[in-house]
């Protein structure tokens, strides 16, 4: 008979090898349909965490439900590793994404932050040229800037009324102190006496739309922010998600050890084996 640890454990790893083999079609959906260089860049994480809860899931199905002591244990085994792996990459994110201090630039719509208020590991990530430039590929593929809209003159007067995105103060406009006069959301006219601070964002800046800020300090200064705020939400899930982990962890045990005993019972034939 199976007992009813063995049956919550079958559930839940039901549940995620479908959520597995999901996982696995859509990445294979953006390696065949032509994914943009951002889809490109989280197909592979997302076929290999697919196929990797597709056999976890399929070992504790076989575990639960067959009795099978040997791939229980291996099961148990991977679920300890992944519990101590996102403990780990929670307290990671909670690390790298310390509180930056940023300043509100008045009636502007936005906020001003530095380089230097991120962790080192963050400043690094965004000043490696590699991994920028994946980065700005995703960017341009989110059209961040492109949904600001070209209005004319009358509406760029309500532009700085708004609040915008950090991705979108740091990576759409030059920053205030350049003194640039704004023609609309993304087409700014330099003064003729030039930037009015000798800071090199005022000088990377192009009305190109295709470049805009995009090599601008205040753009991975952005990005950051916007990062911050997205792995901190992460991180929250994660500690819910633990949660769970340990509760389906606790029930693999109990199912892990009803195996065992059920496993000695079919081995005992009593003290007269040849009867």
């Amino acid at each position: 008979m199976v007992r009813a640890t063995n049956c919550i454990v079958g559930f839940l790893n039901l549940l995620t090898l479908i959520a597995s083999i999901a996982l696995v079609c859509f990445s294979l959906f953006l390696q065949f349909h032509g994914a943009t260089a951002c889809g490109k860049v989280i197909q592979l994480p997302l076929l290999i965490v697919g196929a990797s809860l597709c056999v976890v899931s399929l070992m504790g199905l076989f575990g639960s439900f067959c009795r099978v002591t040997f791939f229980s244990a291996i099961y148990q085994f991977i679920l300890f590793v992944i519990i101590l792996g996102l403990a780990g990459f929670t307290i990671f994110s909670f690390v790298v994404t310390n509180k930056s201090a940023g300043d509100m630039v008045s009636r502007q719509g936005y906020e001003s932050y530095r380089l230097g208020d991120y962790s080192h590991w963050l400043q690094q990530r965004v000043s490696d040229a590699a991994n920028w430039e994946k980065i700005k590929a995703c960017l341009n593929d989110a059209t961040v800037c492109q949904s600001l809209g070209h209005d004319a003159i009358p509406a760029a007067a309500n532009f700085f009324k708004k609040n915008l995105a950090s991705v979108q103060s740091g990576c759409c406009k030059p920053p205030a102190y350049c003194g640039f006069t704004s023609v609309n959301a993304t087409l700014w006219t330099i003064p003729k006496a030039g930037p009015a601070a000798p800071d090199p964002d005022c000088k990377t800046w192009s009305n190109d739309q295709d470049r805009l800020c995009y090599d601008c300090t205040s753009c991975k200064v952005g990005f950051l922010s916007s990062l911050r705020s997205q792995w901190r939400k992460i991180a929250i899930i994660n500690i819910g998600a633990l949660a769970l982990l340990i509760i389906i962890y606790s029930c693999g045990c109990c199912a892990y050890r009803n195996n065992k005993q059920d496993n000695s019972y079919k081995g005992y034939r009593g003290p007269y084996p040849y009867h």
